[in-house]
């Protein structure tokens, strides 16, 4: 199964970056978070890779341009006109497909840009900014087993603010620290989608995915959501950046599944 992932926009968020790279390409733990997001794929057996450019896409050219270099020990003999000789080879065994699908184009536009690429299978969608230790074998048997076109992992993020408990005379009887949203479900991203998804996307480049194609499929009782209840995190602004950055430091990174 192909993995899609939109990695265009222009992260205004995180202006702090991204003035020089987009958003995926900012670093956590001295990697790029589109790496960490391949790696969580790969973790489970999926490294076929469909990356949608768009905002200084070149960035992630010359990234996967060079990874094979970068990733291996090397001998250069100067002394004879050769390549170089690779003594170990820490690369990944992923095939990446790089598709330019433009800067002012939105979810939807992009998507509908690499159906060339996907033909008439079903394929698996994230966002280039989100990390999360989903089981991703879990959610294509439940993908599988609804028969529906597409799944959406939902998730219950965190709130921004402490809760008080307050008794009626203002008493605090309880305090917890950011809970998650009550009943509140967002999407999570990491979808799995059937090629029929693409019938849904009509509106041209400034299609929002999130918009209409998914409110039609929710219309029409062919979008099911697979609840995630583990560890979530998006890369939205610096300060995501920097609790992701913690995490990783720890050596107790939640969405870290493999070995190296």
């Amino acid at each position: 199964m192909k993995v899609v992932i939109l990695a265009g926009g222009y992260g205004t968020r995180l202006s702090e970056e991204t003035h020089l790279k987009p958003k995926p390409m900012v670093e956590i733990g001295g990697k790029p978070v589109l790496w960490h997001i391949l790696k969580i794929y790969s973790s489970y057996g999926f490294n076929d890779f469909i990356i949608c450019l768009g905002y200084k896409g070149h960035v992630i050219k010359e990234y996967f341009n060079n990874y094979y270099v970068q990733n291996s020990n090397l001998i250069f003999d100067f002394t004879k006109q050769s390549h170089p000789f690779y003594l170990q080879s820490m690369a990944e065994q992923w095939k990446v497909t790089l598709v330019d699908t433009g800067d002012n184009v939105m979810t939807g536009g992009r998507l509908k840009r690499i159906q060339p690429y996907i033909g008439n299978e079903p394929f698996m969608l994230t966002y280039g900014d989100g990390l999360a230790d989903i089981d991703l074998l879990k959610l294509r048997d439940f993908h599988n087993t609804h028969k529906k076109l597409a799944t959406v992992t939902s998730i219950q993020p965190a709130g921004r603010f402490g809760v008080l408990e307050l008794g009626s005379d203002s008493q605090v009887n309880g305090f917890q620290e950011k809970p998650k949203g009550g009943n509140q479900w967002i999407n999570g991203g990491f979808f799995i989608m059937q090629p029929q998804v693409f019938d849904y996307i009509l509106g041209g480049d400034q299609m929002v995915l999130e918009e209409e194609p998914l409110r039609n499929l929710a219309k029409d009782g062919q979008l099911m959501a697979y609840k995630h209840f583990g560890f979530w995190h998006p890369m939205d602004t610096l300060r995501d950046r920097n609790v992701l950055e913690d995490y990783w430091k720890t050596g107790k990174a939640p969405w870290k599944k493999w070995d190296r």
